[in-house]
């Protein structure tokens, strides 16, 4: 038994290893965008897009200011885009706020003039009702909690010019201060959108953040919009972004540009932490991707088996001879544990390099048994336990 425990260890471990090196060779051939004058318009002279920017919110008066702020300050032509703000039930000053905006091509949305507090997706039902009033032939989505860069539109903008995509997943990043767990989300973040963009760009498989998204229109109702994924609480982004990758697999497109990079801020407790990393896995089997749920089992196991190999090792740490190498259980366990660390390590160094964040690398090896432990509970709790999302309890 436990030389079958090593032997499947040695495998999912191979198989592990050879992903992420995949990724970072994947993450390196992303070509970075960079908008130039001749790019702008290519469709027919004289022509641009027209945007329309949608915003939910829900309990967001410490942030919402800033964030339209950011929005409204855009480089790219003010009669080209607006920007649609759905409150959701808030009960704090956030409508208030967003009303205030009105002069600044900011059209406010109340949920509640549409629907009642009997969802169980309230955020697709605000993007749906957004995209029913939008005006632009391209919809951006972004956050309420996020501060975009002054030629986010103009970039994205750009892009989709050029390369006419369906679908565009850009970057985001987590800013953080010298707090622990500020940095723990902001290179765990990071990670996640290194394996997005190697994941988006040779299609392996689909992946994004609803912090910074385009897609058009025309590819949202053509797929029915969020009809058939409409009573799962998260997956606003992700569960449509492979709607609209099923009908057109080549043209969605990841972003890699520094003036698309959407940046928010880490949450601030333990509790908030597992409820959205919770909340995050708990579409894992919901995916018609199935290339994704099988990348996220991978990772699953091999944080199943970091806990478990040294636990084995404590009762039975004999040697065992596995593919002609002589081991124990707390050697395997080393082992797995050091390739894991090195070999993440190769693939943050360019994604690191990309945010500007290699001063956080040092850190990374210290936070690896953080890591493991939030990966193994928030796998186990995502598809067995609830979560809390915008004070709303979900199963």
């Amino acid at each position: 038994m436990d030389q079958a425990l090593l032997i499947i260890s040695a495998v999912i471990s191979g198989l592990y290893i050879l992903l992420i090196l995949y990724y970072w060779k994947s993450w390196l051939s992303i070509p970075e965008y960079k908008v130039k004058n001749q790019t702008l318009p290519v469709r027919q002279a004289g022509s641009k897009t027209k945007i329309t920017v949608i915003i939910p919110a829900r309990n967001e008066e410490k942030n919402i200011a800033d964030c339209l702020d950011s929005v409204c300050s855009q480089s790219y032509p003010k009669e080209l885009f607006d920007v649609l703000v759905v409150d959701d039930h808030s009960t704090d000053n956030t409508a208030s706020i967003i009303k205030t905006y009105v002069q600044q091509n900011v059209k406010y949305i109340s949920l509640k003039d549409f629907v009642g507090d009997k969802l169980n997706s309230y955020k697709k039902k605000a993007i749906e009702i957004a995209i029913q009033q939008s005006t632009g032939e391209l919809l951006v989505s972004t956050d309420a909690d996020c501060i975009v860069p002054e030629n986010w539109l103009q970039t994205i903008a750009a892009f989709y010019e050029e390369h006419l995509p369906e679908f565009i997943a850009a970057p985001v990043s987590i800013n953080c201060g010298f707090h622990f767990t500020e940095m723990f989300q902001a290179l765990d973040f990071m990670t996640l959108q290194g394996i997005t963009g190697a994941s988006v760009h040779k299609k392996i498989h689909s992946m994004c953040n609803g912090a910074n998204l385009a897609y058009t229109k025309k590819a949202f109702n053509e797929v029915g919009g969020f009809s058939g994924i409409d009573n799962i609480a998260s997956g606003d982004d992700m569960l449509l972004m492979h709607k609209i990758y099923k009908q057109h697999p080549d043209k969605v497109m990841f972003l890699k540009s520094k003036e698309s990079i959407v940046h928010t801020a880490p949450v601030q407790s333990l509790k908030e932490f597992f409820n959205q990393r919770i909340r995050w896995a708990s579409k894992a089997d919901k995916y018609d991707d199935k290339r994704v749920f099988g990348v996220l089992l991978l990772v699953y196991l091999v944080n199943i088996l970091l806990i478990v190999l040294p636990v084995v090792a404590a009762f039975n740490n004999i040697q065992y001879t596995i593919f002609n190498v002589q081991c124990s259980m707390f050697s395997a366990w080393l082992c797995l544990l050091l390739l894991k660390t090195m070999v993440e390590l190769i693939f943050l160094y360019p994604v690191a390099n990309f945010f500007g964040k290699q001063s956080l690398l040092w850190l990374f090896p210290l936070m690896q048994p953080f890591h493991i432990v939030y990966t193994v509970i928030a796998g186990s709790l995502g598809k067995f336990g609830s979560y809390s999302w915008k004070e709303r309890k979900v199963k």
